[in-house]
């Protein structure tokens, strides 16, 4: 793994969150994206060279609706930046960690994505990320 690649903060309202995280780092966000395929609106700010992630969910069934119903708002995973995410997946895999989606798929920010079940990483979501060329 090359370097923490962003933080994923589930919130209820992305607005409301995004107003909240614009006056603690000073600037607004960056960038606004929805992924259809996991059912949420996301939205980055940047502090120095850190990236957050805001994740709103767009349906109930969504990973992020029922991480909230659960758990309520806060940190949801940690993502690191892999140059290639299959090798890392097979290595991974390989030192016995659960690995949620073996093939890797579009996430927000231009990037491939891959989870590692969280029962295998002292209870913390982690989420591979490969920037698409």
């Amino acid at each position: 793994m090359d370097k923490i690649e962003h933080i994923g903060i589930a919130v209820k309202d992305l607005e409301k969150s995004n107003q909240l995280f614009a006056a603690l780092f000073g600037e607004k966000h960056y960038k606004t994206e929805e992924v259809l395929s996991e059912g949420v609106k996301t939205s980055f700010f940047k502090s120095g060279p850190n990236k957050i992630e805001l994740l709103e969910a767009t349906n109930p069934e969504s990973p992020i609706a029922k991480f909230i119903a659960k758990k309520g708002e806060g940190i949801h995973h940690i993502a690191f930046a892999v140059t290639d995410i299959i090798a890392e997946i097979a290595r991974l895999k390989k030192e016995g960690f659960t690995v949620l989606n073996e093939i890797p798929k579009k996430g927000a920010d231009n990037k491939l994505v891959a989870f590692l079940h969280p029962k295998t990483t002292n209870g913390v979501l982690i989420e591979l990320c490969q920037k698409i060329i």
